[in-house]
């Protein structure tokens, strides 16, 4: 008899263990305000049978969370009722003296920057500044499609070297590989100085899958740029693609193009092994932006946007607008814009519905709830798939570029983003935020139809969100 209560002492206690663990963990993934906490809990209740369940109850479980927000809610009722100041004085100089200190950069004077809403807008000027170029094209992007667009820009890049323009051109190693034949190739074949940027390995131990080239540039004759979010192909234009896509470029004159130019030079350097000679500054000066590039990479350039956008949004005084295409902020910039939101600034984030990346938008519904009960506003566009991105903070300084607010872009990939500090130019792209705002869906408290299992769902997307 004791032989037999042994035999069945043994599957209960086990049984018990993986029910305790995975109370423990499903908590955890569902409470936890950051993912490397949920993680660390989650390990602890797995690896250390019961003795983890009892830790997780004593030091894991926060029991006053539900009287702080009852408490915050009925002190947030009355707090209405204040306008904004206007900006101080010195707002222009602070974001100055922040960029100055992480870029190493200096703003330069006399630019022009002209935004341009989707391919149908941006590529007809981008072919006709490539057909037009006299001296030099320099190109870089991270998809390179071979669809009909495509073959337009290398129909016109082949024609540009046959006339004696000196033409590099710069395509991403695993971007390449969303359209077949490789641009690459066809470049080549087409007498196109082209190399790719960190082509895949997959052998070890040199596997290379990450630290993409996600950077966007055009460079005609070392004076007029095109940066953004687009790159290159039938996607980019919606008419011609089943999944219809809505995006921003940029064409920049003046001699804020020069660092666009240094940031091309040091990326063919290092993916072709060859030194460019730099062009000079633009002159004269092209209109009254004043512009900064920012480089962002997982080299010596590692956290400098972040910073420049943690710093911009400090020294917000009225108005925070936010466009993404995939959120998942890093728990400083979440910290950020919550203080941001608490000082009384206008804190408004314009994200998709539904991207093409469907585990990073159960993801980003996890990271809301926190930014949603410090008074943040989140609103979910509906299709096309909005690809912009869009810092404008006070109607009056703006970040655009290629990177989205994510690990990836902020802490895996090359990006580039140009600084405008413009009255004119700023109110237009705000301008541009709050009208697709204004045909988007607000998110209340909690995002809709978040039942127990799309909160599961989101909770394991959440859970892997810094390495996504």
């Amino acid at each position: 008899m004791p032989g037999h209560a042994e035999a069945l002492l043994e599957p209960l206690t086990a049984g018990l263990y993986v029910l305790c663990a995975t109370f423990s963990a499903v908590h955890a993934l569902l409470t936890k305000p950051d993912p490397r906490s949920a993680l660390g809990w989650i390990v602890t209740a797995w690896l250390l049978p019961f003795a983890g369940t009892i830790l997780y109850l004593l030091f894991g479980v926060n029991r006053v969370r539900t009287r702080a927000r009852q408490l915050r809610a009925g002190l947030s009722a009355g707090a209405g009722g204040f306008e904004s100041l206007p900006p101080p004085e010195d707002f222009a100089t602070q974001l100055t003296r922040i960029g100055d200190a992480v870029t190493q950069r200096p703003r330069l004077p006399g630019n022009q920057v002209v935004a341009l809403e989707n391919g149908e807008n941006a590529f007809p000027l981008m072919l006709q500044a490539i057909r037009t170029a006299q001296l030099s094209i320099w190109l870089s992007t991270y998809i390179f499609e071979t669809d009909e667009v495509g073959r337009e820009f290398i129909a016109a890049l082949r024609a540009a070297v046959a006339r004696g323009v000196q033409v590099h051109v710069l395509v991403d190693g695993i971007g390449e590989w969303y359209s077949w034949p490789h641009a690459v190739r066809l470049l080549r074949h087409a007498g196109v100085r082209a190399a790719r940027f960190l082509p895949p390995r997959f052998a070890m131990p040199v596997l290379s899958l990450n630290l993409r080239n996600h950077r966007k540039l055009l460079i005609i004759d070392g004076a007029t740029g095109f940066v953004g979010g687009m790159n290159i192909g039938g996607r980019e234009v919606g008419k011609a693609h089943h999944r219809r896509m809505a995006d921003l470029h940029f064409k920049v004159s003046g001699p804020a193009v020069s660092q666009l130019a240094e940031c091309f030079a040091a990326d063919w350097q290092f993916a072709a092994g060859e030194a460019l000679a730099l062009p000079p500054v633009a002159q004269p000066a092209a209109g009254d932006c004043v512009c900064r590039v920012i480089t962002e990479g997982p080299d010596e350039d590692t956290d400098k946007l972040l910073f420049v956008i943690l710093g911009a949004i400090s020294v917000a005084h009225r108005q925070v607008l936010i466009m993404t295409p995939y959120f998942i902020p890093p728990p400083e910039l979440t910290a950020a814009l919550q203080t941001a939101a608490l000082r009384g600034v206008e804190v408004c984030l314009v994200l998709p519905a539904r991207s093409n990346l469907r585990y990073v938008d159960w993801a980003t519904r996890r990271w809301l709830p926190p930014l949603l009960e410090r008074g943040i506003q989140v609103y979910l566009q509906p299709p096309p798939f909005s690809h912009t991105k869009l810092l404008v903070i006070d109607g009056c300084y703006a970040q655009i570029g290629s990177a989205n607010i994510d690990p990836r872009s902020l802490r895996l990939n090359f990006e580039i983003a140009v600084e405008v500090y413009d009255g004119a130019v700023c109110a237009q792209l705000a301008k541009y935020v709050l009208s697709a705002r204004d045909h988007a869906v607000r998110v209340a408290a909690l995002p809709p139809g978040w039942r127990l299992p799309a909160r599961l769902r989101d909770s394991l997307f959440w859970l892997l969100s810094p390495y996504l």
